[in-house]
């Protein structure tokens, strides 16, 4: 489907969300520009996931308007539906099939043309190619989510809400993951990122906002986010060599030892 054309890929104005006498989300706003890594920071029970909800027609908000790729939520849902892809905090990954089998069974339900190609692709895209034969059971955490993220791609969609996609992955199975919000992103798809971790926004965000009990009370590049701190001052302290630092002095003090300061053989007395 080609996504309606529109100034902003996801447009939130005003929502707010209860349940019961909670008051989850409090008159939230943002805007969300097409193309781009936008990460929602918060803690837990802050409304990350119960916004996510919403914008991916999951949930009805109490109050106030959103809108993905022009598509409003309430109003529109099917097309809201048929523009995004999510993937929430727990895999949908089936361990009994392969790699493929697993991408190939998505296809197929969403009735995409040339299923076999499109699975080929995303493991190569994934860097999967090698275990797409195997089961996905015996796949790493990393793996795991990054076949996770291939298979939500199928179909093409315009924008993509990850749901805390590293929350208990090792840290080389989140590097894995960053890579490939990077491909993501390198393929023009806006990526909407909630996470707990601030080095994950702050590796892979254009954009980042700060959700704190049920209201954006900072959004912003980094850049501008750090102007909201009191200028940096500059500290002398003792620095104290590394294990390499010493290393590489006692190699280099017992090879000038050995041939003369500037490695040249040793003079003859006159």
């Amino acid at each position: 489907m080609t996504a309606t054309l529109t100034a902003s890929a996801v447009r939130i104005e005003g929502i707010r969300k209860s349940f019961g006498d909670v008051e989850v989300l409090r008159g939230v706003d943002l805007d969300i520009a097409p193309g781009s890594v936008f990460a929602l920071l918060g803690s837990n029970g802050a409304g990350k996931t119960t916004l996510v909800r919403i914008l991916s027609t999951l949930l009805r908000a109490d109050a106030g308007r959103a809108s993905v790729q022009g598509f409003d939520v309430a109003d529109r849902p099917g097309d809201v539906r048929r523009a995004i892809s999510l993937t929430g905090q727990f895999t949908a990954v089936d361990d009994v099939l392969t790699g493929r089998e697993n991408l190939l069974l998505v296809a197929r339900l969403r009735h995409v043309p040339q299923p076999d190609a499109v699975a080929d692709r995303l493991l190569a895209r994934f860097a999967l190619t090698d275990a797409g034969g195997r089961r996905a059971g015996t796949y790493s955490g990393g793996m795991r989510r990054r076949l996770d993220i291939a298979m939500s791609l199928i179909g093409d969609p315009a924008v993509i809400f990850l749901d805390e996609p590293t929350t208990g992955l090792d840290p080389q199975a989140r590097i894995d993951v960053w890579d490939a919000v990077r491909e993501l992103a390198a393929g023009g798809t806006t990526v909407v990122l909630t996470t707990q971790y601030l080095d994950e926004a702050e590796q892979l965000a254009d954009r980042i906002a700060i959700l704190h009990e049920g209201r954006i009370i900072a959004d912003g590049t980094l850049a501008e986010l750090k102007k909201l701190l009191p200028a940096a001052t500059v500290e002398y302290v003792e620095k104290q060599p590394t294990l390499e630092e010493v290393f590489l002095a006692v190699v280099g003090r017992g090879a000038a030892g050995g041939r003369g300061a500037a490695g040249d053989a040793p003079k003859e007395e006159s």
